[in-house]
């Protein structure tokens, strides 16, 4: 079983900037791709980005030129660094863990999830 937690989530102003952190369990976790997806009310789940087990980092159009991902395969950890947000960026942001390798865009590719954690941001 893979245990997911985000942290970092908060208030911030348009224009600022904001870190996610992701924290999982796994025997594996070297060799699991992760994931960020996010959700605002009424929407459905978007991809955010991902990064695989080598490191390599793939993005939805929205946050490409604006954040980044890194990946720690020791601490088991993924961070989502955000910057210039918008308001149109506010959402609960999850991490998530699949077991297999590759780019993954669909939420349906991933077999374990976090609870969430809130992003808002004010105009």
């Amino acid at each position: 079983q893979v245990q997911v937690v985000e942290s970092g989530g908060g208030l911030v102003q348009a224009g600022g900037s904001l870190t996610l952190s992701c924290a999982a369990s796994g025997r594996f976790f070297s060799s699991f791709g992760m994931g960020w997806f996010r959700q605002a009310p009424g929407k459905e789940r978007e991809f955010v980005g991902g990064a695989l087990s080598g490191g390599w980092t793939y993005f939805g159009d929205f946050a490409k030129g604006r954040w980044s991902i890194s990946r720690d395969n020791d601490k088991k950890t993924m961070v989502l660094q955000m910057n210039k947000l918008q308001p149109d960026d506010t959402a609960v942001y999850y991490c998530a863990v699949a077991r297999a390798t590759g780019e993954r865009y669909h939420p349906n590719a991933y077999e374990y999830w976090g609870q969430g954690t809130q992003v808002t941001v004010s105009s």
